[in-house]
């Protein structure tokens, strides 16, 4: 059973891929590998952006703020994120972008979880 079972820590785990905990990009028999879903646990310093849009996305996200100011810009829309629990939902093919204000973490669930699709 243990194989089945992973007890980790958001902040170490994440800082060893890019923020990501959960999706199709671990490894076949780790409990954290899904075609299903992705998870990632973002901390960002303030200031820190997107270097440019995500465009025509594959997969619907939710991200939830945990600590900070975060703002996602949306087609004709900012959200800004302020208060621990503040979250925003947008579907496939919604363009997006983000920016910290303040030093944030954030967690993002995107499904499904897309082998080969990568987007910094």
């Amino acid at each position: 059973m243990s194989d089945q079972v992973y007890v980790g820590n958001a902040g170490v785990d994440a800082a060893g891929d890019r923020g990501w905990l959960l999706g199709h990009f671990k490894p076949p028999g780790d409990p954290r590998h899904s075609e299903d879903v992705e998870i990632k646990w973002g901390v960002h310093p303030a200031g820190d952006e997107r270097a440019e849009w995500v465009k025509g996305e594959a997969r619907t996200a939710l991200l939830v703020l945990i600590s900070g100011r975060f703002r996602v810009e949306l087609p004709g829309r900012g959200v800004l994120l302020s208060e621990p629990g503040d979250y925003v939902v947008w579907g496939r093919g919604v363009d997006h972008s983000w920016r910290a204000e303040e030093a944030s973490t954030v967690l993002t669930v995107r499904w499904p979880s897309v082998p080969g699709y990568r987007v910094g």
